[in-house]
C-alpha cells in the first residue's frame, strides 16, 4: 500500500477546507481526506473503509492531538487515549525552521481565528519548547497579534536538535524571527538546506 500525504493547495479531488488543513493523502492514487473538525476529532473520507487505519496511522505523524475519527455517519471509525495539552507564550518557543512559505501563511489564515484553533507539536529544550511543525501557524500568530498557541509534546529525532542549533545561529529563537519567503524561495531555500545537511550526514 503506497500512502502520500498531498502538500498542495489545489487538487480538485479534495476539498479546499481539508487541503488547506494538510489532512489529505493518496493511497494507490485514491484520495482519502481526515478534515479536522474540533481540537481531538477528525472525519475520514474514501472509497476502501478497510484502508482507513493506515490513513489514520498516517495523519498522526504529522497530527498527534486528534484521537477520535469518525466515518460520514459520525460512527467511530478509530479511538485513541487523549492527548495532554500544553498553553504555551510564542516567546517559549524555539523554532526548528528558518523560513515559512506565503502560500502556506495565506492557506493557514482561512481556518484561524485565534490562538487556540491550532494545536503544535513541541519537545522539551533546556528552558524552551521546539517547535516540531505548525511553523507556518506559529508566524500566522504573530501577525495576529496572539499571545498563546496551545501544544502537544512529543518525541523527536537527532538531527532537529541540529536544526534548532542553526535557527540559532541565524538569530531565529522565537516565531517572530522566522523569515517569510515566496513559495518559490521557500522550496529553494529550505530544500537546498535540508537536501545538503542529510547528504553530510550520510
Amino acid at each position: 500500500m503506497d500512502i502520500r500525504r498531498v502538500n498542495s493547495y489545489t487538487d480538485c479531488r479534495f476539498s479546499q477546507k481539508v487541503l488547506n488543513q494538510h489532512g489529505c493523502f493518496l493511497v494507490d492514487k485514491e484520495p482519502y481526506e481526515i478534515e479536522i473538525i474540533s481540537d481531538f476529532e477528525g472525519v475520514i473520507r474514501g472509497k476502501d473503509k478497510d484502508v482507513y487505519p493506515a490513513v489514520i496511522e498516517e495523519f498522526l505523524f504529522f497530527t498527534p492531538h486528534i484521537t477520535v475519527f469518525y466515518n460520514e455517519k459520525h460512527e467511530i471509525v478509530k479511538q485513541y487515549p487523549q492527548e495532554e495539552l500544553l498553553t504555551l507564550s510564542l516567546e517559549e518557543i524555539q523554532p526548528s525552521q528558518f523560513y515559512v512559505d506565503k502560500d502556506k501563511v495565506d492557506a493557514v489564515s482561512t481556518f484561524i481565528d485565534k490562538g487556540g484553533d491550532f494545536i503544535i507539536q513541541v519537545s522539551k529544550y533546556q528552558d524552551k519548547y521546539i517547535s516540531l511543525d505548525g511553523h507556518t501557524r506559529l508566524y500566522y500568530a504573530v501577525l495576529q497579534g496572539f499571545a498563546t498557541i496551545r501544544a502537544v509534546l512529543a518525541e523527536t529525532d537527532e538531527y532537529i536538535l541540529d536544526f534548532v542549533e542553526e535557527a540559532v545561529k541565524r538569530g531565529i529563537h522565537t516565531p517572530k524571527d522566522l523569515i517569510l519567503l515566496s513559495h518559490e524561495e521557500y522550496e529553494e531555500k529550505w530544500n537546498k538546506y535540508c537536501d545538503e545537511y542529510f547528504s553530510n550526514k550520510q
